[in-house]
């Protein structure tokens, strides 16, 4: 049985940060804390020398305003009709972390954006903050990176395109990059993640590496491997499309309502003459992007790792090498797709992993677990059984 601690193992350490816009989604967007910025004005890490991550999430849509009466009949429509998650959370985007929750546990996930407060306190706690700054310090062996300020959502995603950029050479001369930003359209859902680390190993493939923490010193066990399994290879498909020139213009542009003549930020621009390119507007950052993709060398991901190491010591507990089966991971995607897509409710875990609610911070609110009480027994016995 896994631990508590270790329930955050289907999260990537190289995420934890991009955690609050992931989640939380209300009328208004998160309170600024000392941790994390106001994404209204938002002061994001852009690479300087070798690569550097891009820990900001885009924000959120703002709902209009609408008056009683409009809301009254808003809810006669849609009486008995399950609104698609993907709007009620005003979401332009998912994240590989939130694909990777439902792994765990769907019915977790929507407690976890519908209770903001309770979240973020789970995310204090000190298993979660030092596998953060684990993956912080192996970040930093390999670049360094310099606060940038953000005026708009173009800036925020052209710092990501921008890291994107600094890391293409950085690839094609057969270096190790961290902190990839990922970013496409599957199964035709927006989603973004950030790839821990890409390197070349000794027969010269591309090798995706994904850093796990543990409290405990040992592997994990099946339930939080199927969710390590999913998140790689969804890396794998949303940097193979980047590569092989799947995304269009459109895609960035519309899909996430981004304006391209929207000027750049000064700082922006400024940085992006660092690393040698010369753009005004949002649109001309695009355009520069997709040509660099279109005529790169880089080749698609060959081979998917994962690498666990004990919080405490650092030291190395194995890795593991990921299967890829294209056809699996797609169908399986498509399944979790179907709850943001309004087809069917979220699902709590089976009643075999009904252990796993023993750990949920959500437990005491959750209809599931009240559903399930009545036979508390029943579940031991079977998990015993099992």
């Amino acid at each position: 049985m896994e631990s508590q601690s270790e329930e955050w193992d289907n999260i990537s350490d190289s995420e934890l940060l991009d955690i609050d816009l992931d989640h939380y989604s209300s009328d208004e967007q998160p309170k600024p804390s000392c941790s994390k910025p106001d994404t209204s004005k938002d002061t994001v890490n852009a690479i300087i020398s070798l690569p550097s991550d891009h820990r900001n999430e885009l924000g959120l849509q703002q709902r209009s305003v609408k008056t009683d009466e409009e809301r009254g009949e808003k809810r006669k429509r849609n009486a008995g009709v399950v609104q698609k998650p993907l709007l009620r959370f005003m979401k332009r985007h998912l994240s590989v972390t939130q694909l990777c929750e439902q792994t765990w546990c769907e019915l977790k996930l929507e407690y976890g954006i519908r209770n903001p407060q309770i979240r973020k306190t789970d995310e204090r706690r000190t298993e979660i903050q030092t596998g953060a700054s684990i993956h912080l310090a192996r970040e930093l062996e390999v670049h360094s990176v310099i606060p940038i300020d953000t005026k708009t959502r173009e800036d925020s995603f052209g710092i990501r395109i921008l890291n994107v950029l600094h890391m293409i050479p950085i690839l094609e001369a057969g270096q190790c990059v961290r902190e990839f930003p990922v970013f496409g359209v599957l199964e035709g859902v927006n989603i973004m993640g950030v790839i821990d680390e890409l390197s070349y190993n000794q027969k010269g493939e591309l090798v995706l590496n994904e850093l796990k923490t543990r409290r405990h010193d040992s592997l994990p066990g099946d339930a939080q491997a199927l969710g390590h399994s999913f998140q790689v290879g969804l890396y794998k498909l949303l940097f193979d499309g980047l590569i092989r020139g799947e995304v269009r213009r459109e895609h960035i542009v519309n899909n996430f309502t981004l304006r391209p003549s929207q000027v750049l930020g000064s700082e922006v621009q400024a940085h992006a003459l660092r690393i040698g390119i010369n753009v005004v507007t949002f649109g001309e950052l695009v355009d520069t992007f997709l040509m660099v993709l279109s005529c790169t060398e880089v080749p698609c991901i060959d081979l998917l790792q994962m690498e666990y190491r004990h919080q405490d010591s650092n030291s190395l507990i194995g890795t593991r090498v990921v299967p890829f089966d294209e056809a699996q991971l797609r169908s399986d995607l498509r399944g979790y797709l179907a709850y943001w897509t309004g087809q069917r409710e979220p699902r709590g875990v089976d009643i075999e992993d009904a252990w796993k609610c023993t750990m949920c911070p959500y437990s005491e609110i959750c209809d599931w677990r009240k559903n399930s009480s009545q036979a508390p027994e029943t579940l031991h016995t079977n998990k015993r059984i099992k």
